[in-house]
């Protein structure tokens, strides 16, 4: 394929690769070096981000961890909460007073708390709330987290999110419990201690890194040990409402193994909190792509420019080189010019100069000698209009001869006229004038002379388009063609001979001559040999008239094919078409040449 190419596109071929693969080879080493060095530094980024995390959520459960060890203080009042049998009216409502200024006091020590509940041994449910919305004690118990609680094997926990179905409002959102489970001095349970925070109080990150996160549309989800989700930056931010985030349960949790996000991990000190960073790398890694962008704008713009360049330059080196190639194609067809563009002082310069002179050579022989030839056929074609077949002008004389001997009477007076008709169309007719009328008047001038020396053995059946009769023809075509019927196939006097000459129009429009008659034909190795002949006449016709060419070889088929050839081209011609032994058609091509 690459060998059949043309030599233009082979040299923009060449310069293309030559220059767009070392182009792309750099441009992509550049590109993966930049995306791997920015995504590392995006995974730094996120490290810190998760680091900060960590440090906010390890200060959340410090001062939360105070906050609950706060209530030890009064560790035996609440011990005494399972004892109000024996407590007086005076001294129950000193207690309730004294568990509400406790719970107050907690509630104090952080403002994003709201409400304090503190469950006795004996599933007694004490709250105090900064809001309106009061603590429903039964619905709290009944709450499947919080059937876990008294089963903790840590003293301090922190519960996943859940809803405030418990509360006498039943408000939509979601609550984050903090406590802590209550033992006396002896270390028999007493009690627990409940802190309802909203999620977003978990995390209190400075403005830059929540402007990052929304940026790169980072995700934090924070979970306890038991897998329980317990924030959820999306639902803090809006993006999801808490109800999503606790129909989904655990399922955020898990790796989906989503290549298209960066993900780290990480934990608070005592390992009450993990912590999972989601990056989406499209967001994160978005000057990666627009140094891709900026990679393929590069490489589109330059390829546009390289392959312009190599056009230009392909189209200068070939442009003399096609020049070179349509000046052989017309010296191909005998057109001898030189290029007159002006060349280059290169090689293919010189060899266009070089081209020039030998186009110019070639003509000038071609002036001397080969021009000399066709004007030497050219006389040799104006001969042949005048020449008779002297065999059919001793024959038809001697006809003349003895039949003005032996009947006496007017018939010699008729192939008199009749012969006179043939010299007056023979030789009164210039080449050019000569008309398909006036070449088939002749034919059955001739045909008439033959049936006369014959006995009418010869029956002639013509049928031309009365358009064709007016077009030109070289004269001497069909009149010899039908002689050699007559002289090759007429052997035979016990039947006549028929003769047609028909004349049709090809798809061309040129004028397509059949001459038929159903003589004896000839055989295969004759019509061999005859079409061997007329394929010769086709290259002997801008040679040399031989010496000793014999003076008495008349009209044959290779003259016609010869002249032909030379008067109309080589499209045109004479072939002969032939069974066995039995018939002949000869056919005849020329152009349709209207008459004036």
């Amino acid at each position: 394929m690459i060998r059949n190419m043309k030599f233009q596109n082979k040299l923009m071929a060449g310069y293309l690769l030559a220059c767009l693969i070392p182009l792309l080879c750099v441009s992509s080493i550049i590109f993966y070096q930049s995306a791997a060095a920015l995504e590392n530094s995006s995974q730094e980024f996120a490290a810190l981000y998760t680091s900060q995390i960590r440090t906010s959520l390890n200060e959340f459960v410090k001062e939360y961890d105070k906050v609950t060890k706060s209530v030890l203080v009064d560790n035996k009042l609440i011990y005494s909460l399972g004892d109000e049998q024996s407590l007086s009216m005076n001294e129950l409502v000193n207690q309730r007073v004294a568990v509400q200024s406790m719970l107050m006091r907690v509630t104090m020590l952080k403002s994003e708390i709201s409400t304090v509940m503190l469950v006795s041994r004996d599933n007694s449910v004490y709250h105090y709330s900064a809001a309106t919305s009061r603590v429903n004690g039964e619905a709290l118990l009944s709450q499947e987290w919080y059937k876990h609680l008294r089963n903790s094997a840590e003293p301090f926990f922190i519960t996943g999110l859940h809803d405030r179905s418990y509360y006498e409002d039943k408000a939509a959102g979601a609550v984050v419990t903090v406590g802590r489970v209550l033992f006396n001095s002896g270390g028999a349970y007493a009690g627990l201690l409940l802190i309802d925070l909203d999620p977003s109080a978990l995390l209190q990150l400075e403005h830059e890194f929540v402007l990052a996160r929304d940026k790169y549309g980072m995700s934090v989800i924070i979970s306890n040990r038991q897998g329980e989700i317990v924030y959820h930056s999306d639902a803090a931010s809006g993006q999801l409402s808490w109800k999503q985030v606790l129909e989904s349960g655990i399922g955020d949790l898990k790796d989906n193994g989503d290549d298209d996000r960066i993900i780290l991990s990480g934990s608070t000190a005592q390992g009450n909190l993990l912590i999972k960073t989601e990056i989406p790398r499209s967001k994160l890694l978005q000057k990666i792509n627009q140094i891709k962008g900026m990679t393929v704008i590069v490489i589109v713009l330059s390829s546009l420019i390289i392959t312009l360049i190599s056009f230009g330059l392909s189209f200068t080196i070939t442009r003399p080189i096609k020049a070179l190639r349509r000046s052989m194609k017309q010296a191909e067809a005998g057109q001898y010019m030189p290029i007159e563009q002006e060349q280059a002082g290169d090689e293919i310069g010189s060899l266009v100069h070089s081209y020039n002179n030998m186009i110019l050579t070639i003509r000038s022989l071609i002036k001397d000698v080969y021009i000399a030839e066709i004007k030497q056929r050219q006389a040799k074609f104006i001969a042949l209009q005048n020449q008779i077949n002297p065999h059919m002008l001793y024959n038809t004389l001697e006809s003349i001869r003895m039949k003005a001997l032996v009947n006496d009477d007017e018939e010699a007076a008729d192939m008199i006229t009749i012969l006179a008709c043939m010299f007056r169309l023979a030789l009164g007719k210039e080449g050019s004038h000569h008309s398909v009328k006036h070449e088939l008047e002749y034919t059955a001038n001739y045909l008439q002379l033959q049936n006369i020396r014959f006995d009418n053995m010869f029956q002639l059946n013509i049928r031309v388009p009365e358009e064709m009769l007016h077009c030109h023809i070289i004269p001497l075509v069909i009149q010899p063609i039908v002689e050699n019927s007559i002289n090759h196939g007429f052997l035979d006097y016990s039947r006549p001979m028929h003769i047609e000459i028909e004349g049709v129009w090809t798809e061309e429009r040129d004028i397509l001559i059949r001459i038929t008659d159903d003589g004896s034909g000839m055989s295969l190795e004759k019509q061999a040999q005859l079409l061997a002949t007329l394929e010769n006449a086709q290259s002997d016709k801008y040679k040399l008239e031989e010496i000793d060419q014999p003076k008495n070889q008349g009209l044959g088929l290779e003259n016609i094919t010869e002249r032909i050839k030379l008067q109309y081209g080589d499209r045109y011609y004479l072939t002969i078409r032939s069974g066995v032994h039995r018939g002949t058609v000869v056919e005849i091509l020329i152009p349709k040449v209207q008459g004036e």
